[in-house]
């Protein structure tokens, strides 16, 4: 298969995804799900609690297999690749922001924000001068020596979001990053997440159940009866 980047601008694509859950009984969560990302774009995905938005999110970061479909990343398709390749693909590519920030509590937050790079093999030395930019980016650099349990929920998502782009990823995957937060906090880190969506050319997924962000994305995508549709076209600007 040749390079999809040289024939269009969509790099990122998830084909025909289905999921099912078997226990006593199947469940299929997922059915037919197409999606295709370009470079700087913010893609919505909202939809009833329970339809898989965050199952979607797991497979596009490769954090779970889908039961058929494939995902390719500049033509190749990722659930082809090893165990070690997955790995470096999820260390490397995608970048991910939760609900809850699942930061380390007995680190601080530039400690925080440092481990993805050091994991994957990096010096401290190489990371720490980015791993500042990025708290400064988002607004807390004064608050980098601070443990986890010292900062505002706030704090500790803006710390989360710093964490998702050290690796310079190119997929940024958001589950509800608002959702934790007070309205006025939610819309600063939305707009922080946008801003370095453009800025840093990324392409973005957020799952979010509020309507008024999705709506400020570039597109806003509903997930129902197991498949995503096409429910409002935005400008960035609006």
């Amino acid at each position: 298969m040749s390079n999809g980047a040289s024939e269009h601008p969509f790099f990122f694509e998830a084909r025909d995804i289905y999921k099912e859950y078997r226990n006593h009984s199947s469940l299929q969560v997922l059915a037919g799900v197409n999606l295709r990302l370009a470079a700087g774009e913010m893609v919505a995905v909202v939809g009833a609690s329970g339809t898989g938005k965050t199952t979607l999110l797991h497979i596009l970061g490769a954090l779970d297999k889908p039961s058929q479909g494939q995902l390719f990343y500049r033509g190749e398709n990722v659930f082809e690749k090893t165990d070690d390749q997955l790995a470096l693909f999820r260390n490397k590519v995608v970048g991910f922001v939760f609900q809850f920030h699942h930061l380390l509590p007995e680190f601080n937050a530039l400690e925080n924000v440092l481990l993805p790079g050091l994991i994957s093999g990096q010096k401290r030395s190489e990371l720490a001068g980015y791993a500042e930019y990025l708290l400064e980016r988002v607004g807390v650099l004064n608050r980098s020596t601070h443990k986890v349990g010292e900062l505002s929920g706030g704090e500790q998502q803006r710390v989360a979001l710093a964490r998702a782009l050290i690796m310079k990823p190119e997929v940024l995957l958001a589950d509800e990053p608002t959702g934790n937060l007070d309205p006025k906090t939610g819309r600063t880190v939305f707009e922080l997440i946008r801003e370095l969506s453009e800025t840093l050319s990324l392409a973005t997924v957020m799952v979010t159940h509020n309507l008024d962000l999705a709506h400020r994305m570039t597109r806003c995508l509903t997930l129902r009866d197991g498949g995503l549709h096409e429910t409002r076209a935005e400008s960035k600007d609006s």
